[in-house]
């Protein structure tokens, strides 16, 4: 094949599962919000099941409620059939996806369900087929042609299902009123969690020794806390220990060229740089440290008292960069 006739090929390919979506999303009705009401019905855990591309699909929609205040987690039909059926309670609620509705894996499962009184959310294209039947929400998928040249490779299908968990997971998460705040507490790790953790918890973290120097310290005692603190930078305290002034290697470089070696750290710092506060989310230090060209800053709290720094050079080695 040519390039062009590929490239053509794989443009089809995305049409078609667009036409797909395009359809889903004309074809959704009241019983996306009864699944709503069910899955917020119950304080157990959803449970996802599906087989082959249902079920690699099924576990990203699980992954996604659990991560959006709606606990969940897969099943697979086949472990479930050999012992895993332990793990579904009264009260839990079963999310089965199966474009045919007739994966003969899902059956026991299924069984199980309606003997338990666990309802069963269905995601199928098939109201009468196996699925459908057992189905308490049928969340009906379209009929609509695989992306595959032969038919028969789930494409559009699975593209449709993944939307369609998406769909449900954002609007639980919108109806529960899950906040930044959420998501963050729930996502500490990876650059998106570090982005949603406050300044607070990133320098408690730390733990390091802060470069602090008094106000009255002489020169060389202030020479000593920036080379020390190896930040570039060093803290100016009051007697009470709250920040009033920032020394940076550059205002040291100043004042030796001024003659000013003699003098006490009151006179060389900045009085009152910027500051940040620690309820800050790291995600908007980072963007003001960067606009405004700030290498490192301190955070401190109410009082002023200093709790740890923040230093670019730190968060770029870090990855928050």
């Amino acid at each position: 094949m040519s390039a062009n006739s590929d490239l053509t090929l794989a443009r089809s390919v995305i049409r078609t599962e667009r036409d797909a979506l395009d359809k889903l999303e004309a074809s959704l009705g009241s019983t996306l919000l009864e699944a709503v009401d069910v899955i917020l019905s119950t304080d157990r855990h959803v449970v996802v099941a599906g087989v082959g591309k249902s079920g690699h699909i099924g576990q990203k929609i699980a992954a996604s409620l659990a991560s959006t205040g709606t606990p969940a987690f897969f099943i697979h039909p086949t472990e479930a059939s050999h012992g895993d059926l332990g793990m579904l309670v009264p009260g839990s609620v079963v999310i089965a996806i199966s474009y045919s509705g007739e994966s003969r894996e899902l059956v026991d499962l299924l069984r199980y369900c309606k003997g338990n009184e666990i309802p069963i959310i269905a995601m199928t294209r098939a109201a009468e087929s196996t699925l459908g039947r057992y189905a308490d929400v049928l969340l009906l998928m379209p009929t609509v042609p695989e992306a595959c040249p032969n038919g028969l490779a789930p494409t559009s299908s699975t593209t449709m299902a993944l939307a369609l968990g998406d769909a449900l997971t954002i609007v639980l998460m919108a109806r529960r009123g899950f906040s930044r705040e959420d998501f963050g507490f729930r996502h500490p790790g990876g650059k998106l969690g570090r982005s949603l953790q406050t300044a607070g918890d990133y320098v408690r973290e730390r733990k390091e020794p802060l470069p602090l120097v008094r106000a009255d310290a002489n020169f060389e005692a202030l020479v000593l806390a920036v080379s020390e603190g190896r930040k570039g930078c060093a803290g100016v305290i009051d007697t009470a220990g709250a920040l009033v002034g920032m020394v940076t290697d550059g205002d040291l470089r100043r004042a030796m060229m001024a003659g000013k070696t003699g003098a006490p750290a009151h006179d060389v710092m900045t009085a009152k740089p910027r500051t940040i506060d620690p309820e800050e989310r790291m995600q908007f230090v980072i963007k003001r440290l960067s606009e405004n060209r700030i290498s490192n800053a301190f955070v401190v709290d109410d009082a002023g008292l200093p709790l740890g720094l923040i230093d670019m050079k730190d968060l770029l080695a870090e990855g928050y960069l």
